[in-house]
């Protein structure tokens, strides 16, 4: 079987000095299980995808500022009769975040939302009443790596209000109320292999930041999780993410209440370096996938 391990083309926007390659590692790993497996740009118009049984999306991480072309190629791989790891449907679903409506619906918890759609006049004032909220956070529908994202205070809405306004033209947005607990405690993030949960963290921003990603500083902390705090985080696997190989739980202890963030289930970094079994686990849930 032949098997792609799909990337984007690198330009170090997404890198940080103390985040290690995960890709190579990942992928020396399932070639010393004796896998073929090759690494692919997913927009590279050379891929000849045809001379692959399988692609696993793990670091195209560029998708959202290319939504269109992405959804392209996730058409082109479906009429190659690629399979695709994470499932193409469930891509689909999940590149666009009006999915935590979905969720919502279900009965789990989320982070309160309300969603703005293009060319829609905007005041941001009005959320934090909505929202009974001191701070709110403004990104796009479609969106990663804090693309576009502002926390907004009452001393900064006028300006993000003038920049929101000019960027309502181009897509949806999406108004949150800021999270304090993440300042306070960090951000969760539960990684599970085909349903099965591998390993969780604590992601805390650097002194000063609201971004707990590693590329503006911020750091990395394993937990174990009681068995309530885990069983809630498989409650959204169990309902969403059926068929994956792998997917992230990112949300926030609020009220002693998990509430969920995002359900990762594109291109979330795994953390492989936080769990030693992280790569053998991996590695079993795709060997049952194929």
């Amino acid at each position: 079987m032949n098997i792609a391990l799909v990337t984007y083309q690198d330009k170090g926007v997404y890198h940080a000095i103390n985040v290690q390659n995960e890709d190579d590692k990942l992928i020396d790993f399932l070639k010393s299980k004796g896998l073929n497996i090759t690494k692919e740009i997913w927009n590279d118009e050379q891929v000849n995808w045809e001379s692959y049984d399988l692609a696993i999306l793990k670091s195209p991480w560029d998708y959202f500022n290319l939504i269109e072309d992405f959804y392209t190629w996730l058409a082109k791989i479906e009429s190659k009769k690629v399979k695709l790891l994470n499932p193409i449907d469930i891509v689909k679903w999940n590149a666009d975040k009006h999915y935590l409506h979905e969720i919502e619906k279900a009965g789990l918890k989320v982070t309160p939302s309300i969603f703005l759609t293009k060319g829609d006049k905007v005041n941001l004032k009005e959320y934090f009443a909505t929202f009974q909220a001191e701070k709110i956070i403004v990104k796009p529908a479609v969106s990663g790596g804090s693309k576009n994202t502002f926390k907004v205070t009452a001393a900064n809405v006028d300006e993000n209000n003038e920049k929101l306004s000019h960027l309502i033209k181009i897509e949806d947005f999406i108004v949150q109320p800021f999270l304090t607990e993440i300042e306070e405690n960090g951000e969760w993030s539960f990684i599970f292999f085909r349903g099965k949960f591998s390993h969780a963290l604590l992601k805390k921003a650097a002194e000063g930041d609201f971004r707990v990603q590693a590329t503006f500083g911020g750091t990395v902390h394993p937990q174990q999780p009681n068995p309530t705090l885990l069983n809630t985080a498989q409650e959204y696997i169990n309902k969403f993410a059926e068929n994956c190989l792998y997917a992230r739980v990112d949300g926030a202890i609020v009220n002693h209440k998990f509430m969920l963030m995002e359900l990762e289930l594109i291109e979330p970094f795994l953390f492989l370096d936080v769990e030693e079994k992280a790569l053998e686990n991996y590695y079993e849930a795709l060997k049952a996938l194929i």
